[in-house]
Order: C-alpha cells, then structure tokens, then sequence
C-alpha cells in the first residue's frame, strides 16, 4: 500500500505544480494538520482515495472542516483495513482549541480504551506533535508528548506519523526514525511512504 502523508505547508510538488496523475498511485493520504482545507480537498478529490486527518495547533479560529475526508482526532478510524488513531493537536503554549497539557493529551488516550479493546490496538498513530524525546525541540511549542511514548511501546503500531517540527528548522531533525519496531515519520510538507505489514 502506498501512503502520501503531509503535514504543515503545501508541497508544491502536488499542488501548484501538480501534473494530472501524480497522485494516481496512492492509497491513502494522511493529514498530520495545519493545511489549509483548500488543499486537503484538492488532494483527495484528485488521488480518488480515502483522506484521513487530524487537526494541528493552528486549525482553530474561522477554519472550517475540509470535506470528503475522514476526521480521525480522537477516535480510531479504519481505513483500508488499516486502523488509524488519530490524536491531533501540539502541546499548550497559549490558548487554542487544539492545545494540550500532557495531562489532557493523556486523558484524551485513555479516552479510547474501549475503542483500543474493540480493535486490539492500532497499526497508525497519527498525530500532529512528536513524542517527548523522539526528534522534539527543547521550546515549549515544539515538546512532544510522553503520552505518545507509551502508546507505541504498549502497542507496537506499525507507523507513528506526525507533523509540527517543521524539517527546515535545523539540518539534524529526520523525516525517518525507529521507536522499537515502530517505524517514526515527520510528514512535514510531504513523506511518500511504502506501507509493508509488520512481518513482511
């Protein structure tokens, strides 16, 4: 299965200079948030398959929903016989909508306990924040949360994908990590990703 996974800033690459076709061999399309919904409907009325997003830090205010795709924050979707648990939002700097304390971001996981139960686990965690100590910044807007540390060891997921470190702000943050057998994707702009089930 080929994932096209974005986050951030709208990649040109299929956007403004999209070619008709190039968005042909995916999928899925993941959103890790803070695009703007102009572009998430684009997408997903061009690639002709399913669209799942969460929001990011900057997706309150006047924004609206982008419509014909899935809205997976706080909840598990399952796409493609993939189960995705979506977890959107950065950690609280200010005041916003989708700003979380650890606390909060905790008690939004545990939220989905029976959901986890009634699917034994997931195979994606999506978010729009890293996890704490796996390739987030020391200021408080980019610190990643240690919730997400725990979902990927209890459960193992195949991916952890997300988005707010923003690739351009130091040479050393890496689109590609590894946490245990869970394979860490930065979707910032755009991470084109070759999904291969745990054990092939």
């Amino acid at each position: 299965m080929k994932i096209l996974a974005v986050s951030d800033v709208t990649s040109d690459l299929y956007y403004r200079y999209y070619q008709p076709g190039r968005l042909d061999p995916f999928d899925l399309i993941l959103s890790c948030g803070d695009l703007n919904p102009d572009y998430i409907e684009f997408l997903v009325t061009l690639a002709h398959c399913p669209l799942v997003y969460v929001h990011g830090n900057h997706d309150d205010g006047n924004r609206r929903e982008p419509e014909g795709c899935i809205c997976a924050d706080g909840r598990i979707v399952e796409v493609n016989g993939l189960r995705i648990m979506g977890l959107g939002g950065s950690y609280r700097y200010r005041d916003g909508r989708y700003m979380y304390t650890e606390k909060q971001m905790a008690r939004r996981a545990r939220g989905l306990a029976a959901q986890l139960r009634h699917k034994s686990g997931f195979d994606i965690l999506l978010t729009h924040a890293p996890a704490y100590g796996l390739n987030d910044l020391p200021t408080l807007p980019h610190r990643g949360f240690e919730c997400f540390n725990t979902l990927i060891e209890q459960y193992e997921p195949r991916y952890f994908i997300h988005g707010h470190v923003h690739r351009n702000y130091g040479a050393r943050i890496p689109q590609w990590d590894k946490k245990g057998n869970t394979t860490v994707v930065n979707a910032y702009e755009h991470c084109v990703i070759d999904y291969q089930p745990a054990g092939t």
